[in-house]
């Protein structure tokens, strides 16, 4: 049987006051005028929903078939195994500066030209020779992952058989082989999803989750609570919606353990994980921006940041022809994903990440 979080259950032994989220590899002094951050991590939802990525830490070849009604999906792996968990960082990082690009009124295709420490940056990941050895790894797990299926992206069905990504090319090494700059061409379906914009915000605390089986868990919740109050799922339905191939009782352990460390750290991103009896509860802890938890309610929440009158006005001078409340609503997103860091300045913070947007993607006169 291929191990679910194996290696850190011998960890969490060894050492039990180890947290459960990694480090922050990367705090920035500056949150609010940074470029690798600008774009809010956002998933797909169609992966979201179904159980694509492996939750194992050791080579998984298991082809796998997922039917949940009339969808259906079937997923086969590459002699180096299936596309994992912590691999979906790569298309969460695409899908985010897509998105943000779309946002922007620019023009966006499937291809893709990226600086890889930006990539290993934004996902918290090392920026070591391990950290690049891992995304070109990543890289080939993508492209080898086949999929077929008749789960429908931006109301299209591609029933042929296609990867996570289409390809990719390093296109640019130091002398020493790491690589600096990749191309990457998306697939079609997710190509599809990002320009119907079916995707969803996911916590920055996301790419801090050690346990491949908490990152699943964390997906599914924001896709099925969202900005509900709460929801249940039967212990058996999760496995199968996790794509987990342990045992129903060392599955109940698994997720056992994660509610247990919740309990002590609060650690899992915007919700809270309990059992009751055999049903797993996902709580909302309220912590997505307001502006988010607004369009859900229908109506207008108090704004999680507030700005002098006089600030939209200076704003307005030095954003470059942008509407100033979209940038708010940005900004504010932006600072939400963050852990609500405190701000001495507001108002400067935000006139500042105006007039950093502006000069990094100035609109067309």
């Amino acid at each position: 049987m291929v191990g679910e979080n194996t290696n850190h259950e011998l960890l969490d032994a060894l050492d039990p006051e180890r947290s459960p989220l990694l480090p922050d590899r990367h705090p920035t002094t500056d949150l609010f005028v940074c470029d690798i951050f600008d774009a809010a991590p956002k998933g797909d939802m169609a992966s979201m929903e179904h159980p694509i990525f492996s939750l194992s830490t050791k080579p998984d070849r298991r082809v796998r078939r997922y039917e949940h009604g009339h969808a259906w999906i079937e997923i086969t792996p590459s002699v180096k195994g299936l596309a994992t968990v912590h691999d979906r960082d790569v298309l969460i990082y695409c899908i985010s500066q897509t998105i943000a690009a779309l946002n922007e009124g620019k023009p966006v295709s499937k291809r893709l030209r990226l600086r890889a420490y930006d990539v290993l940056t934004a996902t918290n990941r090392l920026t070591d020779g391990r950290g690049y050895d891992g995304l070109k790894a990543a890289l080939e797990r993508l492209l080898g992952t086949k999929i077929v299926t008749n789960i429908t992206t931006g109301n299209r069905e591609e029933l042929d058989g296609f990867g996570l990504i289409n390809s990719f090319k390093l296109v640019r090494q130091t002398r020493e082989g790491r690589m600096q700059e990749l191309e990457i061409e998306l697939s079609d379906w997710v190509f599809n999803a990002i320009r119907a914009k079916e995707v969803l915000t996911l916590h920055r605390d996301y790419f801090r989750l050690r346990k491949p089986l908490e990152r699943r868990m964390y997906e599914l919740a924001r896709k099925h609570c969202g900005t509900q109050a709460e929801w249940r799922i039967h212990l058996e339905r999760l496995q199968k919606k996790c794509g987990s191939n342990s045992t129903l009782k060392e599955f109940r352990r698994l997720v056992g353990t994660i509610i247990a460390q919740d309990m002590e750290h609060q650690h899992f991103p915007d919700y809270s994980v309990s059992f009751d009896d055999d049903m797993v509860v996902f709580r909302n802890r309220v912590t997505m921006p307001a502006l988010m938890r607004s369009a859900a309610a229908g109506r207008e929440d108090e704004a999680a940041l507030s700005l002098a009158p006089d600030t939209f006005d200076r704003a307005r001078a030095v954003a470059g022809g942008y509407d100033v409340q979209w940038l708010y609503e940005q900004w504010q997103e932006f600072w939400c994903m963050n852990g609500k860091p405190e701000l001495k300045n507001p108002d400067a913070a935000f006139i500042g990440f105006c007039k950093a947007r502006a000069e990094k993607y100035p609109l067309p006169r």
